[in-house]
């Protein structure tokens, strides 16, 4: 065969590009059911810190998924008018993804399938919903920890696709902007179920918090998916919710 003619360079190349994209193939299959873990692990993580568990001790995927299923209750996915629509099992640790986030997101806006968002009821009174959104370059999400049966917020984690670092990628890598969801409420009854303020929320102000300094659109796209995702809530918070021990009482009573 000529090895400088047309017809080897393209054959040859052909070859080449098929071996590479079918050890991809493959390398991709065979780290799919890892990198799924990697990322249930990471969004029990992320739920666990929003509801201010003490995760201190807590090292490795395995760890962190065995010990979300010893403290989770029930984990429901509701409708927007507050009736339950599938629940997940427990036992198996099952979450919704960030990917399925996306999905229902797109329910919320009304462009199609049913709103099922997930309501995570610990054991301990506390229960997490989602948020999910559009933030300034990619998506934006989350978590916010209620006091079960009430709009008392407990604690929220943030995570993004491709905030600006030191500024947007703030929501996740400062705790003290977390941190300042803790204590607050949601206010149905207002303009807004909860307000990131601009320049800083004014004092006394119980459904707010300061926006990060210099990530102006950042904090703007996250109250907009936060307030999204929380009127779709409304019912689901406005009504007392069951940790998944309250069969069991009533058994035993």
């Amino acid at each position: 065969m000529n090895t400088n003619s047309n017809i080897y360079t393209v054959v040859y190349t052909a070859a080449v590009v098929t071996l590479v994209a079918a050890v991809l193939a493959f390398v991709s299959q065979s780290l799919k059911s890892k990198q799924n873990a990697n990322e249930k692990a990471e969004t029990i993580s992320q739920i666990l810190d929003a509801a201010q568990f003490d995760l201190s001790g807590v090292e490795g995927n395995a760890a962190t998924i065995e010990f979300f299923k010893e403290n989770i209750g029930s984990v429901e996915l509701v409708r927007v008018d507050g009736t339950v629509a599938d629940t997940l099992a427990t036992a198996d640790a099952e979450v919704l993804s960030v990917s399925d986030l996306k999905k229902q997101n797109y329910a919320i806006a009304g462009k199609g399938g049913e709103v099922a968002i997930p309501v995570y009821n610990f054991k301990n009174g506390v229960s997490v919903v989602s948020v999910y959104g559009q933030g300034l370059w990619g998506p934006v999400w989350g978590y916010i920890a209620f006091t079960k049966g009430t709009v008392n917020i407990v604690g929220a984690y943030f995570d993004h696709a491709s905030e600006t670092p030191g500024l947007g990628g703030k929501i996740k890598d400062d705790p003290a902007f977390r941190a300042q969801f803790a204590g607050k409420t949601v206010d149905y009854a207002g303009t807004t179920p909860f307000a990131i303020v601009k320049g800083g929320a004014p004092e006394g102000m119980t459904n707010g918090i300061d926006a990060i300094t210099g990530a102006t659109m950042t904090s703007k796209y996250l109250n907009i998916a936060i307030n999204n995702w929380l009127e779709a809530y409304k019912a689901a918070l406005n009504k007392p919710v069951c940790c998944g021990e309250c069969e069991t009482k009533t058994e035993e009573e």
